[in-house]
């Protein structure tokens, strides 16, 4: 097998030149291109105002095709969206719940998977929750969130669960769902599974009709390198089907641009959930993404370079003095979290001083190479946090 060749150059990736960014769950440097593309929509925008826009009218169309190729689904599956708690939101508010439902989602859940379903208690629908879970004997003795367990979650299967709203990775731990298994289990069950795939989308392969998702959304900013404040939705269209209209506005319209008409006419496509304006800029930036980076490699290709760069720094850390989680393969992600002697906010300020980035927002450190990073950057970075641990 030919092994794929990486551009991993310091102009498509320009935070290289400065620092070591190991914090890709988190927020991500820009890539350069989608930097580009979003400064041209700028500048058009203010030379010109409306007079710049035709020449951009075929952006969100481009996404929706982009996206499709690569979540390898139908285009009329795919919205644009601001943001996961934004589609969680028109999803739970939408969803035709009666009194007694119930829903099943994990005690650490990311809060924008987790409030949505919270505020379905005003329509007297139970959120269940799945207790912390080892996923291996190497876990057992780490503190803190690690992840969740599909036995629990079939023995909490009941005659009123009507939806699972689950992470495909934690952002604490790095735990990854097995998504096949998810999958058939709410199958079987005639459950709508919903999945929020900001931690893995971008990193690991996420294809919803494979695994038999209702809807998977992921933020852009994180593992898909894009803008702040850019996500994309997928939906089947049995289930936007069952989707009532939450948010309204002229982009729900077939009529589009003839705003004297108010006949009621929504789109039963993605649009359905794309209600008023959408960022062209933002867009356009994802759409560059897509073309040169998440189309051109094979997303399995990009989890297996994480993964060897995962694997060269672990290697090059001495001892095990940061108690990293050892996750089983088939629960891997692109976060590697590990449990420091000494206070998390320690190793993130010192190792900030050797402009190297990680984070550590919920007790774990946590490190996120992607697939651009050099394996000198990541040698170095363990090197760093050696030294440390011998000051």
């Amino acid at each position: 097998m030919t092994a794929v060749i990486f551009d991993k150059s310091t102009k498509l990736f320009p935070s290289k030149k400065e620092r070591i960014f190991l914090a890709h769950c988190a927020i991500s440097p820009l890539y350069c291109h989608a930097a580009e593309a979003m400064i041209a929509f700028i500048r058009d925008l203010s030379a010109a105002g409306i007079s710049a826009l035709p020449k951009y009218f075929q952006v969100l169309p481009e996404f929706h095709e982009l996206c499709a190729r690569f979540l390898k689904t139908r285009s009329a599956n795919i919205s644009y969206v601001h943001n996961t708690a934004e589609a969680m939101c028109m999803i739970a508010n939408g969803y035709p719940f009666e009194p007694g439902d119930e829903v099943i989602s994990y005690v650490h859940e990311y809060p924008s998977n987790h409030y949505p379903w919270v505020l379905q208690k005003k329509r007297g629908v139970k959120l269940v929750l799945l207790a912390d879970s080892a996923p291996s004997p190497d876990c057992q003795e780490i503190s803190g969130p690690r992840g969740w367990s599909l036995e629990e979650l079939e023995e909490k299967i009941s005659d009123r669960t009507r939806l699972v709203a689950l992470s495909h990775v934690q952002f604490t731990s790095g735990y990854a769902a097995d998504l096949q298994e998810l999958g058939k289990l709410c199958s079987k069950n005639n459950i709508d599974l919903v999945v929020d795939c900001a931690q893995s989308m971008g990193c690991l392969p996420v294809f919803p009709e494979q695994f038999r998702a209702a809807a998977v959304v992921s933020a852009g900013w994180k593992w898909l390198m894009g803008p702040k404040g850019s996500a994309l939705l997928y939906t089947s269209e049995r289930f936007r089907r069952k989707l009532a209209v939450t948010m309204a506005g002229p982009g729900l319209m077939r009529q589009g641009l003839d705003y004297l008409n108010h006949a009621w006419q929504p789109h039963e496509d993605g649009r359905k959930l794309e209600y008023s304006t959408v960022p062209w800029d933002h867009i356009a930036a994802m759409n560059v993404l897509l073309k040169e980076v998440f189309l051109r490699y094979d997303i399995e290709d990009i989890r297996d370079e994480v993964f060897r760069l995962q694997d060269l720094f672990l290697s090059a850390v001495k001892g095990d003095t940061r108690g990293f989680l050892r996750l089983p393969p088939k629960n891997r992600s692109g976060i590697l979290a590990a449990k420091p002697k000494a206070d998390c906010s320690h190793f993130v300020e010192k190792l900030a001083g050797r402009q190297v980035v990680v984070t550590a927002p919920t007790g774990y450190l946590r490190f996120a190479p992607h697939f651009y990073n050099d394996d000198e950057q990541v040698i170095a970075a363990a090197q760093h946090l050696n030294s440390l641990d011998e000051e």
